[in-house]
């Protein structure tokens, strides 16, 4: 065995580990595959005969590259399509073992992807690594530019606005539909105040590439998201079951061109995942309620 194919066999050995971080940090099954490539693309031009702790050396870099991610979409939120919303995991993708994601979404959970999103970059990613992955803050400081005792500040306070949130998920289906079917209303009637009873005041809006073409919009805060809801009335918009939880779909003339995946917490709606793809339609269990 050359050495090249030894170095990837270590590399993939650490994949899993590098991936989850990767997703708690970004949010992003996809951003966190770019993420862990481009570890793989600097560890293939590393010297790795100098490294003496491959996981840790491969973590640092990750959190670094996932970290410059996190500032350059900070940076573009004054620009329209800079807010983010986290990617739920909807299935199979990239030869990926289903279980390994659901796994990975069980353990991390859309609710809190959602918090985690109003930290500032540092402040996440000292809590992800410290409080998700044991990484120490003498290790952290020189990540995000810190001394020590810096980078413990900033997870404890990332830790208090996390734990101080009250963003739990709506378990019950009918109080999801009472929510959805109230801003579907709103949308559809123009009724602007009506849109913001129904929705959290930081509530995000992510629309994947596909659903961008097809005029969806990212957005943050309520009265983006009740400006836009008004601007398009929900025209072909209808209620639905999305991965059992209660969603809308977008099916002009019969033909599926989006899905709204909706999460509420509170009575509120604190995001919405604008699905446009067909590869990722495709995997969405999804069932329209008659009316």
């Amino acid at each position: 065995m050359n050495e090249q194919n030894f170095l990837a066999e270590r590399f993939e050995a650490n994949r899993a580990h590098l991936r989850a971080v990767a997703y708690r940090m970004l949010g992003s099954l996809s951003e966190a595959d770019d993420a862990v490539q481009e570890a793989w693309l600097r560890l293939s031009r590393s010297d790795s005969n100098s490294v003496r702790n491959l996981g840790g050396w491969l973590t640092t870099v990750v959190a670094r590259v996932c970290l410059d991610m996190l500032r350059g979409r900070k940076s573009r939120r004054e620009e329209p399509l800079g807010p983010h919303v986290p990617e739920p995991v909807v299935g199979r993708e990239d030869g990926i073992d289903s279980e390994q994601e659901a796994v990975l979404a069980d353990s991390v959970g859309l609710a809190l992807l959602v918090v985690l999103e109003k930290l500032a970059p540092a402040e996440r990613l000292a809590f992800v690594l410290h409080d998700m992955f044991g990484v120490s803050f003498d290790e952290i400081a020189p990540i995000v530019g810190r001394s020590s005792t810096a980078a413990r500040q900033l997870a404890s306070r990332a830790r208090r606005r996390v734990q101080g949130t009250s963003t739990v998920p709506e378990p019950d289906l009918v109080r999801q539909r009472e929510v959805v079917d109230a801003f579907l209303a709103a949308s559809r009637g123009g009724d602007f105040d009506a849109l913001l009873a129904v929705l959290d005041p930081d509530v995000v809006v992510r629309a994947d590439r596909a659903a961008l073409a097809a005029g969806a919009a990212d957005l943050r805060g309520a009265p983006a998201v009740a400006g836009q809801a008004v601007a398009k009335r929900a025209t072909f918009a209808r209620p639905a079951l999305v991965d059992g939880r209660v969603g809308a779909v977008v099916a002009p003339r019969g033909r599926l061109l989006l899905v709204l995946d909706f999460t509420i917490a509170n009575g509120k709606i604190v995001a919405i995942d604008v699905v446009g793809d067909p590869e990722r339609l495709g995997q969405l269990d999804l069932a329209v309620f008659s009316d």
